[in-house]
């Protein structure tokens, strides 16, 4: 009877140190993509799909869970739903590996900051839930934030906007398909497989040859988006198995917290007064919206 807590209080460390690993790797993911700005975005996320896809489709076979796929495919409520996550996982892998690409890795950030407040009102339209008066206060601090950003730029931060709405409701059409994490990563790639290996196909035409994949340095780093996009999810799908949902609530800022620091100090991308202020706001949100849930859970439990 003694030895329960002690295995319990063994596998959430170890559930929180796979947690904080896997963000962040997440967050210095621009790292790798700013290396590989020449390839271009288009080809960059073309090979990370085929890589990723070589990759989880090992761990898929060697952990003996082909049945899980099989499942998937053969279910059409669950293939739908993975159809429609595979196009929003495309979308929101390209718009980033752009924005990385075109120097606007602080307003990718941002975007990120403010995915866990899209999920909150997708859960509102999608699902009909009902928010409270503090959650409400962190919307509307959020919304004042993204005008403010706006102001700040000079424009829309569509970036931003279109990252936590394509990651917000590829998380909800996740949530509504049958099937694990890895194995669902390996259906997406798998659907994407063809999108992909036409485009570097066109790349070879239109090059005269293998172009970049005729580099040995760019060769490598491609090759390195199938581990760079596995080993994180790996990771955080042991977290999730082994830690409350509070607690991968307050870990998910770490990755785009790495990219805001990366975007200053590595990329030394400008950061005027407003777009700070606009940061500020939505942390103050986030705060918010956090020590609300946390006072809810422990109220709950």
């Amino acid at each position: 009877m003694t030895a329960s807590p002690a295995v319990s209080d063994r596998d959430a460390r170890a559930g929180l140190g796979a947690g904080v690993g896997a963000y962040i790797l997440w967050g210095f993911l621009p790292l790798l993509f700013h290396l590989l700005a020449g390839a271009g975005s288009v080809t960059v996320v073309a090979d990370r799909t085929i890589w990723s896809l070589l990759l989880v489709g090992g761990i898929v076979v060697f952990g003996r869970r082909l049945g899980e796929v099989k499942a998937a495919l053969g279910d059409w409520p669950t293939l739908r739903s993975m159809m429609i996550s595979s196009a929003l996982l495309c979308a929101n892998w390209l718009i980033y590996v752009w924005a990385v690409e075109t120097g606007q890795v602080l307003e990718g950030s941002f975007g990120y900051f403010i995915n866990p407040l899209v999920n909150v009102a997708i859960g509102m339209v999608a699902l009909g839930e009902r928010q409270n008066r503090w959650q409400w206060v962190a919307i509307v601090v959020a919304i004042i934030a993204i005008g403010i950003q706006a102001i700040g730029i000079g424009r829309v931060p569509f970036i931003a906007l279109s990252l936590a709405l394509s990651f917000g409701f590829y998380g909800f059409f996740r949530k509504t398909a049958k099937v694990a994490s890895t194995s669902g990563l390996f259906v997406e790639t798998l659907m994407l497989l063809p999108l992909a290996i036409g485009y570097i196909g066109y790349t070879f035409v239109r090059d005269s040859g293998l172009g970049v994949h005729g580099d040995a340095y760019y060769l490598s780093l491609l090759i390195l988006t199938g581990p760079a996009t596995a080993a994180p999810l790996l990771l955080f799908a042991f977290a999730v198995q082994r830690l409350r949902l509070t607690t991968i609530g307050m870990l998910q800022y770490i990755g785009p917290t790495i990219q805001f620091l990366l975007a200053v100090f590595a990329f030394h991308e400008a950061l005027n007064a407003l777009q700070l202020l606009s940061f500020g706001l939505i942390w103050l949100s986030l705060a918010i919206y956090s020590a609300d849930s946390l006072w809810r859970r422990r109220a709950a439990a």
